[in-house]
């Protein structure tokens, strides 16, 4: 029977998997074009597994090798003629040489081949008169190293003078990993020989500038998680709805590969086969929230160690500030490198998907210091008894005890960052029973939309800023229409009210519109 797998290779006789044969098909043309490039992606976004099913899906006119160069070690990379050696060794390995008949296998492998000239010399005897795919995984691992920057000049030097119709090589190159090896930048000299150090005041070139732009959606859409979902229910019977279900993940994940199948197998194996949408959020805080993943870790880890990274994602998150997705800003580069940002259908910047915002909000709110605050007047138990919760006590008494618990913030503080407060006091009653996200495509600093899914419920609560009665009114209307696109009859409206000199009293009350209900509070004590 097969199962969900997250950890290394994805077999499709031993696993469940989603039929990626469009992505495929996109990469094959690559192929038969000759192009060489990169395929870079964050950890954990099925690379390897789509190198394999690559290999698979080649047809008999290539010869595939297939290698990874995590396997090489320091030894491998640490002279030249070490490198040629474990090379070589690695292609008769990937060719699978099985008898000593193997003739063109035992070929790859020459003693004599010490230096980068030779093993020059060497491939282009050995890719006469045949299409040979190299594929090389892993190649971040080592790229850093001369060695390996010695060698992709190689590959360059030789697939130039192949264009130019001088010399056989590789009919196509694929090396996947999480860095672009297109930004590796050193000084070229003597077709593609480098210099052993490097200064920063030096002009530089990249090894891998010959590489074409790898444009595949290596993300799986909802029609993609479909597939996989189908087959495992041909052998369970659970009577899922697979296409919501699919839906209801791709919400969650946007289609990122590691969070798409580590959810499914959380149903599976720990959650009773409930293939439910609620189901599919207790395994997010079951196996993705709670857990200690490498993945999650590597977002709080690649915050913690970049400050620039860490301020840019608070701007976008809690400030609500909007940024122009151009990857000549470093912090979107490295975000986008990291897996953590991609561009909207404006072209804006947002965070790559719900979980990742998530565990970044909830990230935001245990660093600041009024999250760890006792909330006078009200405990867990009162707003959440019976699987339910009581939004509309946790909004009053969030009303009632702003001024005691925020008062050592000044209003500027608090008008920038009201939000950050407000999922500062909401995180402790949630308290890993649900979780809350933000509606990014409505985020700026006048207006955001806050989701809460606790069991069954959902709530949405929109956060404002008091600007006059005849933008509250609006306020009324552009909830109302969120309420719409979402089929739902009860909104939550809180408003932060920082006027000075008047007085007012802070409010809670329902109010009819529409034919819907929203309550409305607004929050009305400044800090000092």
């Amino acid at each position: 029977m097969r199962r969900f797998n997250v950890t290394g290779l994805c077999v499709p006789e031993k696993h469940y998997m989603v039929d990626i044969s469009g992505k495929l098909e996109k990469i094959m043309e690559m192929v038969d074009r000759g192009d060489y490039f990169t395929i870079n992606r964050a950890r954990q976004y099925g690379k390897t597994t789509t190198l394999l099913m690559l290999a698979r899906a080649l047809p008999e006119e290539y010869t595939c090798i297939s290698l990874s160069f995590e396997s090489m070690g320091d030894e491998g990379f640490a002279t030249s003629a070490t490198f040629c050696t474990a090379f070589m060794e690695l292609v008769q390995e990937a060719l699978q040489c099985a008898s000593a008949e193997d003739e063109y296998c035992k070929a790859w492998f020459d003693p004599k081949v010490k230096d980068f000239l030779s093993l020059n010399r060497h491939i282009t005897q050995l890719c006469k008169d045949r299409k040979i795919v190299l594929m090389i995984d892993e190649v971040d691992k080592t790229s850093n190293n001369q060695v390996f920057l010695h060698f992709l000049g190689m590959l360059r030097s030789k697939f130039l003078a192949n264009q130019a119709g001088s010399g056989s090589t590789f009919h196509s190159v694929i090396l996947a990993g999480v860095y672009d090896i297109r930004n590796i930048k050193l000084k070229m000299i003597n077709e593609g020989a480098y210099t052993p150090t490097v200064t920063e005041n030096k002009i530089y070139n990249s090894p891998w500038n010959i590489a074409a732009n790898f444009k595949v959606d290596m993300s799986f859409n909802p029609a993609e998680i479909t597939t996989m979902l189908v087959e495992y229910e041909a052998d369970h019977k659970t009577g899922m709805d697979t296409p919501a279900i699919a839906e209801e993940i791709y919400t969650y994940t946007s289609g990122y590969p590691f969070l798409v199948s580590r959810i499914c197998q959380c149903i599976d194996e720990d959650l009773d086969k409930d293939w439910t949408p609620h189901g599919v959020q207790e395994a997010i805080q079951t196996a993705i929230l709670r857990e200690n993943s490498t993945l999650l870790d590597d977002v709080t880890k690649n915050m913690e160690n970049n400050k620039s990274l860490y301020d840019f994602l608070y701007n976008l998150l809690v400030i609500g500030k909007e940024y122009e997705f151009v990857y000549y800003n470093s912090d979107i580069e490295l975000g986008a490198r990291y897996g953590f940002l991609k561009a909207n259908d404006r072209h804006k910047v947002r965070v790559a998907n719900r979980i990742f915002e998530i565990h970044m909000y909830s990230y935001f709110v245990s660093k600041d210091s009024t999250s760890e605050k006792r909330i006078k007047g009200v405990l867990q138990d009162d707003v959440a008894g019976g699987g339910r919760f009581d939004m509309e006590l946790c909004l009053r008494k969030f009303a009632e005890h702003y001024a005691e618990i925020f008062s050592e913030r000044d209003a500027g503080f608090i008008e920038r960052e009201g939000r950050l407060l407000f999922l500062s006091y909401l995180r402790p009653l949630i308290n890993g029973q649900g979780f809350y996200h933000i509606e990014s495509q409505f985020t700026d600093l006048r207006r955001m939309d806050i989701v809460v899914d606790f069991g069954s419920e959902q709530f949405i609560i929109e956060l404002k800023l008091w600007k006059g009665e005849k933008e509250h009114e609006k306020a009324y209307e552009q909830l109302a229409g969120y309420m719409r696109s979402k089929n739902f009859k009860t909104g939550y409206l809180l408003t932060f009210d920082f006027r000075k000199g008047i007085e007012k009293e802070p409010y809670a009350k329902w109010v009819d519109y529409e034919g819907m209900r929203i309550f409305d509070v607004v929050v009305t004590a400044s800090a000092t």
